[in-house]
């Protein structure tokens, strides 16, 4: 793979494949960011220093700036991540999601397809454009089945109603102007490197602190869990060998209990740092999330079948893993605490 532009890659999902585009071999990485306060660049140790990477600290909801990129470094391949992401966020401020993931994704189509109309030849055929989204847009499961690339979309958040609306977009420059569009939805993601308002490495950090854990409800929502790295290598794969036009669901398999979820951490944070009582003892039921979806699950049969992808961690390795990583990583996270983001609950408003 020759240039890649990568957008929202100083976010969790966009650092991971940022890491993985530069270890594989990548001629050039262009990361696009606004850097946001979710956007970290100790994410991307080393990259500064590295010729094939470039940062371009550019809004992709600015029009002209977006065009400028393309035209100044001509990708071969673009991966679409930049977006407000956080789902309580989305309650209290709806504006800013429509805005990066409705406009900010039309503007990133339009200039792909300019840059795209003007290339000839194996460089025309060759071009990609990645569209990465979530598996809320799907809506809420019963207790049983799982979404599949023909689920038809119910989303029920200001967030997951923004990315489907940019998924239609994606899926509609492709359909009406040909460019080589490629759409995945995901699981929940985790592991290391992801910004501390997100539900594991919160109660990471709140357990190793001796502060309440709050798990919204009775904690019986349930989610399908990612670990991040082979989320990233999934979405190389997709741009490498997934066909234009198509939808490739990524899930890890995992579904599990929220409060099963929190239960693991403190038993991991009690093994690797021991306190004076059990962590889970600082378990907080409080009142749920507005319009909280009860379940997700991914089939991920489809892209497992037809480009030989699986994920290489189980659910037990990979929050292993990623407790170590938060705990040995307070030079990552004490800036955000100390200043960002304090752990404070979102999403309150109704």
């Amino acid at each position: 793979m020759s240039t890649v532009l990568v957008t929202g890659g100083a976010g969790f999902i966009g650092s991971a494949v940022v890491r993985q585009l530069l270890a594989e071999g990548a001629s050039k990485v262009v990361n696009l960011d606004k850097l946001t306060y979710a956007a970290n660049l100790a994410s991307l140790p080393g990259a500064e220093k590295d010729p094939r990477y470039v940062l371009e600290k550019v809004d992709i909801c600015d029009a002209a700036a977006v065009s400028a990129v393309f035209g100044k470094h001509k990708p071969d391949a673009v991966m679409h991540l930049a977006a407000e992401s956080h789902v309580d966020r989305s309650i209290d401020g709806p504006s800013a999601f429509i805005h990066t993931n409705v406009i900010g994704t039309f503007n990133l189509l339009q200039a792909a397809l300019g840059h795209w109309r003007a290339l000839e030849g194996a460089a025309k055929d060759a071009f990609r454009f990645l569209h990465v989204s979530t598996d809320e847009v799907y809506g809420s499961l019963g207790p049983t089945g799982a979404f599949t690339e023909s689920t038809r979309y119910d989303p029920h958040s200001p967030y997951s109603a923004s990315k489907a609306s940019s998924d239609h977009l994606a899926r509609a420059w492709c359909d009406t102007y040909g460019l080589p569009v490629l759409v995945t939805n995901c699981s929940n993601n985790y592991g290391p490197y992801q910004f501390p308002e997100k539900l594991i490495p919160l109660m990471v950090l709140k357990a190793m602190r001796g502060e309440k854990l709050p798990v919204y409800g009775k904690g019986d929502n349930i989610r399908d869990w990612l670990y991040v790295e082979d989320h990233a290598a999934a979405l190389r794969l997709v741009v490498k060998r997934g066909r234009p036009g198509e939808t490739y669901n990524i899930g890890g398999r995992a579904e599990m209990q929220n409060i099963e979820v929190v239960r693991t951490i403190c038993g991991l944070v009690d093994e690797m740092r021991p306190g004076n009582r059990p962590r889970a003892e600082q378990i907080e039921f409080v009142k749920d999330r507005p319009g909280h979806d009860q379940r997700y699950a991914i089939d991920a049969s489809k892209i497992e079948r037809e480009l030989g992808w699986k994920p290489s961690l189980t659910f037990d390795k990979g929050i292993r893993q990623t407790v170590e990583w938060y705990l040995g990583r307070e030079d990552w996270w004490r800036p955000i605490l100390d200043g960002r983001y304090q752990g404070d609950r979102l999403g309150l408003k109704s």
